[in-house]
């Protein structure tokens, strides 16, 4: 196992070296001076205060009534339905609305659906970066093994993800990206989408309603947890934390000790209303679980235990990486237990078996 789990963590090591070629990396981390790169972060964190951001950023939810695209009904009544609806999306920051609604895909907010013709408990599930293709996210996801389980699903695409994704231009969404004005308002959307979506889905009858996310989704199912009290449960697996702490693992605030901490300071307060380690969980910490991977290099065990430790939950581990998930399905089976043990789902739904 150990052999395995360091061959996880080189494929983890070999895609974030890809990555950070691609972006730029650590070259881009050099174009501005240090003194410009902290003087900028703290004007940034000075506006938000001005307008009230560290207290109430975050709109409240709306009534929904979207489309809906059935793409699949099988003999069982069961339904697969992609849900469309617009954001109406208005940025915290005036002065970045022009910027941020270019891509006119992302005006559009989007789910889909697999549903029992009873509605059921339901986990949303959250990809991580550069996800939320709908038939990419049904392989990811163990959808027979949540369906055994006792769960309806719904598959939540974040901003400039998958259908919101630039069909034009291509490349990397600017969420989230080096501007952490726009990587704010991208979790204030999300939160946004989030919210209608979940409200719409307790207006169905769900008994419950959950959420799950992996990596970046991991992060915003946390920043959920802050939000949304009515959550039955979160479990935030393979989560990143801390956009800060990202920036700089991967080299983006520069090299000399000093000057690191300095914009990691900085880049924290900048994002501090969107930090989930900076929020008070709405819901009972015994239904919070998170699940990390011991050699995982993309978003390293740290961030997991930083959750942990500030939502006061339980952690479960497993022995791979972010992308090869040693353990995964010994996990997914610690999650149909949680369920049971909280009273999500019966104790007669199927938490054990194959994992698929």
């Amino acid at each position: 196992m150990r052999v395995l789990g360091a061959a996880a963590a080189a494929v983890d090591l070999a895609v974030r070296s890809t990555a950070l070629a691609r972006t730029g990396g650590k070259r881009n981390a050099d174009l501005l001076r240090h003194e410009v790169r902290v003087a900028l972060m703290h004007r940034l964190k000075d506006r938000y205060e001005k307008l009230g951001a560290y207290q109430s950023y975050f709109r409240d939810p709306r009534p929904l009534h979207p489309e809906q695209d059935v793409r699949l009904e099988r003999r069982d009544g069961v339904r697969v339905i992609d849900v469309h609806w617009p954001s109406n999306y208005r940025t915290f920051l005036p002065e970045v609305q022009e910027q941020y609604e270019r891509i006119q895909e992302n005006h559009t907010a989007t789910a889909r659906l697999v549903v029992h013709p009873e509605p059921r408990p339901l986990v949303i599930l959250i990809h991580g970066y550069l996800g939320g293709v709908h038939a990419m996210e049904r392989r990811i996801w163990p959808m027979g093994f949540l369906e055994r389980l006792g769960l309806d699903v719904a598959l939540f695409v974040l901003p400039f993800h998958g259908r919101r994704m630039d069909r034009g231009l291509g490349g990397l969404p600017p969420f989230p990206g080096a501007d952490p004005r726009i990587t704010n308002e991208g979790f204030r959307q999300a939160m946004a989408d989030f919210r209608d979506l979940f409200g719409w889905l307790s207006e169905r009858g769900h008994p419950h309603i959950g959420v799950m996310g992996m990596s970046l989704g991991g992060y915003s199912t946390a920043l959920a947890a802050t939000l949304e009290d009515r959550l039955a449960f979160s479990v935030p697996m393979i989560p990143l934390a801390s956009i800060a702490d990202v920036a700089k693992l991967n080299g983006h605030l520069g090299s000399d000790p000093d000057d690191v901490e300095a914009q990691w300071r900085g880049l924290s307060a900048a994002h501090r209303m969107v930090s989930p380690l900076h929020r008070k969980a709405g819901i009972d910490s015994s239904r919070i679980l998170i699940i990390a991977s011991e050699r995982d290099q993309i978003t390293p065990i740290v961030h997991a235990r930083k959750l942990a430790a500030h939502f006061r939950c339980r952690m479960e581990t497993m022995p791979g990486g972010h992308l090869v998930q040693l353990g995964r399905n010994d996990k997914f089976r610690s999650f149909g237990r949680f369920l049971r043990e909280i009273g999500v789902v019966g104790a007669e739904s199927s938490a054990g078996g194959a994992v698929r």
